[in-house]
């Protein structure tokens, strides 16, 4: 079934499109890498918003505004060149956590493998490290991984969240299996899909993915 928002725990989770989030728990709101194809009309009432790398389907200066108003803070991957945001922001090491009001940011490791399936035509990787972080909010008890653009890799293992928010499309991150594998391996209550069918290259079975998950003991939902 395809629904407009999600609960859990407490908090509300919508999918204006694309990688595009916006979590709301307690009346603070966070947009994770808003892109302004799919957040034009949103209400601009974003506390918080996460951006994990410079794709320009993930940072977009347009989208972030559009999500944003004064009072907004950005946290953004250092590696982001944002001197054309115009608007203050807190970087986000790779290695690093940051508070912003009361919700804790953790950056964890994203890219693609060199010797993975998810290459450009000369090999090399379409995300390589570096290039791109996950990232783990704690939200009162609960905690949320959106993986971004990456396979998934051996360090995912060691993480634990109740919700996961993985790309599902393949070709420049994880296919609908490999992210159904991640979230069984960080033991996820709830799987919200994301990243997938937007244009041609990133089409994907959706529903077959939410039969894999279902069949794991995982509840899916499919904005």
């Amino acid at each position: 079934m395809v629904v407009d928002g999600v609960a859990y725990d407490g908090i509300e989770f919508s999918h204006p499109g694309h990688a595009s989030v916006r979590i709301e728990s307690e009346g603070v709101v966070v947009y994770i890498d808003p892109w302004r194809d799919v957040v034009d009309g949103e209400p601009g009432d974003a506390d918080v918003v996460v951006v994990t790398h410079d794709d320009y389907d993930h940072y977009d200066p347009d989208g972030i505004d559009a999500v944003s108003n004064d009072a907004t803070t950005v946290v953004a991957y250092e590696a982001i060149d944002t001197s054309d945001l115009g608007r203050p922001v807190t970087p986000l090491a790779a290695d690093a956590t940051v508070t912003v009001h009361g919700i804790s940011v953790e950056a964890v490791p994203a890219y693609n493998r060199a010797d993975g399936d998810h290459v450009d035509d000369d090999g090399n990787p379409y995300h390589a490290v570096g290039e791109v972080v996950g990232v783990v909010l704690d939200i009162g008890d609960t905690t949320v991984y959106f993986p971004s653009d990456t396979d998934f890799l051996d360090d995912h293992r060691d993480l634990r969240a109740d919700v996961v928010i993985p790309p599902i499309g393949g070709t420049y991150t994880m296919d609908r299996h490999e992210a159904a594998a991640l979230a069984e391996a960080v033991g996820a209550a709830l799987v919200l899909p994301v990243h997938y069918d937007t244009f041609e290259a990133i089409e994907t079975d959706a529903e077959a993915f939410a039969d894999d998950v279902e069949a794991r003991g995982m509840r899916v939902e499919l904005f």
